[in-house]
């Protein structure tokens, strides 16, 4: 049997702008849950608390442990005129890859100020179209970028950030600095549900992957194969490898909460299913076909039509189930995208 290849426009789908979360529910874990079950092809629906009865002990439970930095830098020119700088990866020796607004404005050389004693200066442009720029302040630049940026919230999320972002746009769980993005899937999770889940001896798996431009990169080749991701930081510790393994060798199963647990978790696998101590950057492009080494179950939420996480989500679920539940998604009214509603898929 021949083996499919898709193209981008296989992966769209209609989706109302109605139907795009604009703010966070007022708690974490009363989310809808779509349950996907790839064997039998059913879904049904319920709510994210109840991952607390479908996880069984001995599992192992993957979260991304990265923590969001206030990235949107929002300043002026020496014209006076508006400006920002959006920060995306550092580069050591307080240089940050960045993209800009307005570009045609912010070439090397320009300064915009974020506020008073705290600069962002333009020193060139990269081969994808972003910026180096040097940041510059009286005061640690940690504590300058956390003291006046802003929560880097997503586009389609059409409003400012509010002080309420600053807390429900992290995990409960999150630790490493490093992202411009949350890792939306874990937003559902409260202490309460965590504590149940160890409670009930769910293993508990920290890895980390900095969340960076490429998630919001859109596939601009219809060919698949043809599109790059940018690359992103992960770490998986030597504890986190025992346990995964311990975890194997039980016979149990591992669940990757997020497709930045899941790039990360296969990034790290070998062929036979082991993992190892490992930190460095990957560029893993997951889409159909695809041969999976590490991960059994997915946690996830709502992703963007033509985008490489729908990809991701189409290649372990398999395309035809995934686009079936998207398309339902869309007419039992869930929640896309960041702030958006759950689906497990088993």
């Amino acid at each position: 049997m021949d083996t499919p290849t898709y193209r981008t426009a296989d992966f769209d789908f209609v989706l109302p702008p109605t139907s795009v979360a604009q703010s966070p529910n007022d708690r974490r874990d009363s989310s809808r849950l779509m349950i996907v079950e790839r064997t039998s092809g059913r879904i049904r629906h319920g709510r994210f608390g109840d991952l607390a009865g479908m996880i069984p002990s001995g599992d192992a439970l993957v979260l991304n442990t990265t923590r969001v930095i206030r990235a949107r830098l929002l300043g002026a020119r020496r014209s006076g005129a508006s400006a920002e700088v959006m920060l995306l990866k550092s580069l050591g020796n307080d240089c940050w890859e960045a993209m800009v607004h307005p570009g045609s404005k912010l070439k090397a050389g320009r300064v915009v100020h974020v506020a008073p004693g705290f600069d962002a200066e333009i020193l060139g442009s990269t081969e994808r179209g972003t910026r180096v720029v040097r940041l510059t302040a009286d005061m640690p630049i940690a504590d300058a970028i956390d003291r006046y940026g802003h929560v880097p919230l997503p586009p389609y999320i059409a409003r400012a950030d509010v002080p309420a972002d600053a807390e429900r746009y992290q995990t409960v769980y999150a630790r490493e600095l490093g992202s411009v993005a949350a890792p939306t899937a874990g937003l559902h999770f409260t202490p309460e549900l965590l504590g149940t889940l160890a409670d009930q001896g769910v293993r508990r798996a920290n890895v980390v992957l900095h969340v960076g431009a490429g998630t919001f990169k859109p596939i601009e080749v219809d060919d698949v194969t043809q599109h790059r991701m940018h690359e992103e930081w992960y770490e998986v510790s030597e504890n986190t490898a025992e346990i995964l393994n311990a975890t194997r060798d039980a016979g149990r199963s591992i669940w990757a909460v997020g497709t930045t647990s899941v790039r990360t978790l296969e990034t790290n696998a070998a062929a036979s299913g082991r993992f190892h101590a490992d930190a460095g950057e990957t560029g893993i492009f997951i889409y159909p076909p695809y041969t999976w080494r590490a991960v059994d179950k997915i946690i996830t939420n709502f992703h963007l039509p033509r985008s490489t996480l729908l990809m991701l989500v189409a290649a372990f679920a398999g395309h035809e189930l995934t686009m079936e539940a998207y398309r339902l998604g869309v007419r039992e009214g869930y929640r896309f995208y960041s702030y958006g509603d759950a689906m497990v898929i088993l």
